[in-house]
């Protein structure tokens, strides 16, 4: 079991969307590796995400489409983003000195 016996909210859905839990005591361990390198990509995706939009809006027209399309970009991200942010927030009281 993890620390305190939290579950590590996983930075992907299993079917129909389901949140998926990991249950270690090995925070270096392969599937605790992947979720940090997961979420990692998720953060910088999020970031990359964040210019395109802002470089986008800033422009003075933008095509109807391409917004409707970064809307739906920036809505999966910030998903993705709360998510992470939501794992880290638990891992974070359940071992203080790990971030």
């Amino acid at each position: 079991m993890t620390a305190q016996d939290e579950l590590r909210l996983l930075p992907w859905t299993g079917p129909e969307g389901k949140p998926c839990y990991l249950s270690t005591d090995d925070r270096d361990g392969f599937m605790s590796r992947l979720a940090d390198n997961i979420e990692s990509i998720q953060l910088g995706s999020a970031a990359e995400l964040l210019e395109r939009a802002s470089d986008s809006l800033a422009k003075e027209r933008t095509d109807p489409e391409d917004v409707r399309l970064l809307a739906r970009e920036l809505a999966g991200s910030l998903k993705d983003v709360l998510r992470v942010a939501t794992s880290r927030g638990h891992l974070r009281e359940a071992n203080p000195h790990r971030f």
